[in-house]
């Protein structure tokens, strides 16, 4: 894997957020990275999962749609760049029916996973965002997707 791949966008604008989630740091990530787990949490509070694919390897892609409660679905797509069971996890992020909420190119999460006396910290770094309020409508999204993973754990 060259630098490139892993180095996130140098511009734009970025957003970071953590949370404790009371569970060993392989559960967390393996709740990233399954789809089934998937299902269970990753979309905002009031929102669900009808489908969660996972091909979890260097350049393997994962969709997660999510339905709001008026129905209107929103994927979101990506490919994965670093898979360093249980401590980080980067991949691309872009959404495929509303391209204006990143822009037309893909923007780059890393999440850490830090063990903290039996419980995990997750750290949320989502960068190359091409304006700041994008950054920060996606960081109430991820507060809100982190609290449900908290509660599942």
């Amino acid at each position: 894997m060259s630098d490139e791949e892993t180095e996130a966008p140098a511009t734009g604008a970025s957003l970071k957020v953590a949370r404790m989630v009371k569970a060993p740091r392989e559960r967390v990530f393996d709740a990233w990275t399954t789809p089934e787990s998937l299902q269970a949490w990753c979309a905002p509070q009031g929102m669900d999962i009808p489908l969660a694919e996972v091909d979890l390897r260097v350049g393997g892609a994962f969709r997660i749609r999510m339905r709001d409660p008026e129905g209107n679905l929103h994927t979101a797509a990506g490919t994965y760049r670093e898979i360093d069971r249980p401590g980080r996890l980067v991949f691309t992020w872009r959404w495929e029916e509303q391209p204006q909420h990143g822009g037309n190119r893909d923007t780059v999460v890393t999440l850490e996973f830090h063990e903290r006396n039996g419980a995990t910290e997750v750290v949320l770094l989502h960068e190359g965002f091409p304006e700041e309020a994008q950054a920060t409508e996606h960081a109430k999204g991820w507060t809100s997707i982190l609290e449900r993973l908290a509660a599942q754990h």
